[in-house]
């Protein structure tokens, strides 16, 4: 075979056209396929470019004991709470629209108002007036009393009207009014629940994991249960974990109220120097539900492979998320300087001393927090040697064509 030789002329040309191409290929003009505009295609099409924003500016926070249990503290506290909801007293449960009532009116003797003169024929000294659907209104009609407003009023207060309205005709009344059924006091429970069920109230009362557990039970596990309650115009949102850990926020529901359960998974995120998404059990991602109600920084990391021995800098292990004010005030930070009442935060974890990693084991991690290993100094150092050895070995085979 003879050996291919290049005359200079032509390898001048040759390295001449490497390079178009090259730079034709990062222009973007086609000779690399790509899925997707690139920044080059993005920018130079733009019909108007506007400057950057100024960077969103965030706090460093080194972690320690004190600073972890008052972020703990947030944590768990973290999701909302039923315990401000009021309302629900069942002392007196009130008529409401919609509902059958039943009137039953007595008298002391035959040759009233009610009671015929030839009573002795029939037994008892009362009448059941039929049973009537309180209207849009709130009214229901009764003989000799007219129409009556009940709806809000309690069935004594409704007793109480009625006799008076037909006292002076009928022979020493007494009146008794019952709720037959209740079709407006009602609780609906919907949602992720396995029987979405619709039921009247007692005067005896019912709490939140009651009307849950007549409805069946939550479908999913209360670590990804988020029970929601709407009062009116109030609509306040807990997790099933927190109302089951914290008593006073399993609350007394009032009438009209609408329990819905929906599926929230809480999740975060993991960046940096952890393992290639696809090398943890198959996971192909980088985003990881929690499996409990509470999950630590260090199982957190643990979940999603731990830190590459080969590229992390075991000093710098960072948590990203947002703190209330009130938390960076009371550790002690300067916080006039950020609007509003949530301040950007990253918590700062040195993971190459015992301490780090203990302090790890208890600090708790939230829903969409992001956590990033940084890599070490080494690792960028190793990045540009193959960069650059790439193109020394690229210059080599070039020349090997003489």
């Amino acid at each position: 075979m003879i050996p291919l030789r290049l005359t200079p002329a032509y390898k001048s040309h040759f390295l001449l056209a490497t390079a178009a191409v090259l730079s034709l290929s990062v222009a973007g003009c086609g000779f690399i396929p790509q899925d997707a505009p690139n920044a080059i295609s993005v920018g130079g099409n733009a019909a108007l470019r506007t400057a950057p924003t100024e960077r969103v500016p965030y706090v460093l926070v080194p972690i320690n004991p004190d600073v972890m249990r008052l972020t703990n503290g947030v944590t768990d506290q973290y999701g909302g709470s039923f315990a401000k909801l009021r309302g629900g007293n069942y002392k007196d449960v009130t008529i409401a629209v919609g509902d059958l009532v039943q009137v039953t009116v007595y008298e002391a003797q035959s040759g009233g108002l009610f009671i015929p003169k030839e009573a002795s024929v029939r037994p008892g000294n009362f009448v059941d007036i039929p049973k009537q659907q309180v209207d849009q209104s709130g009214n229901i009609t009764i003989p000799y009393a007219g129409s009556v407003k009940v709806a809000g009023l309690t069935a004594r207060a409704v007793s109480d009207i009625v006799r008076e309205r037909i006292k002076n005709r009928a022979i020493d009344p007494q009146v008794v009014v019952a709720v037959a059924e209740q079709r407006g006091n009602q609780i609906s429970v919907l949602g992720e629940v396995n029987t979405p069920v619709r039921f009247p109230v007692d005067p005896g009362g019912i709490r939140v994991t009651g009307a849950v557990a007549r409805a069946g039970g939550p479908k999913y596990p209360s670590y990804e249960t988020k029970v929601t309650i709407k009062r009116g115009t109030q609509v306040l949102t807990e997790s099933m974990s927190g109302l089951i850990r914290k008593p006073n926020d399993d609350v007394q529901l009032a009438p009209g109220d609408v329990v819905y359960l929906s599926r929230e998974p809480r999740v975060f995120m993991t960046f940096g120097s952890t393992p290639s998404p696809g090398s943890i059990g198959g996971t192909n991602n980088r985003r990881f539900t929690f499996e409990n109600d509470t999950m630590t920084l260090a199982e957190a990391l643990a979940k999603s492979g731990g830190l590459d021995p080969v590229r992390a800098n075991l000093t710098t292990v960072y948590v990203f998320r947002f703190e209330p004010r009130r938390l960076l005030d009371s550790s002690g930070y300067d916080t006039k300087m950020f609007p509003g009442d949530v301040i950007p935060t990253v918590y700062w974890f040195d993971w190459s001393k015992p301490d780090g990693m203990f302090l790890a084991d208890s600090f708790q991690v939230r829903d969409h927090d992001q956590l990033v290993v940084s890599e070490s100094p080494e690792t960028e150092i190793l990045k540009f040697l193959n960069l650059t050895n790439s193109a020394t070995n690229t210059a080599v085979n070039i020349n090997a064509l003489k």
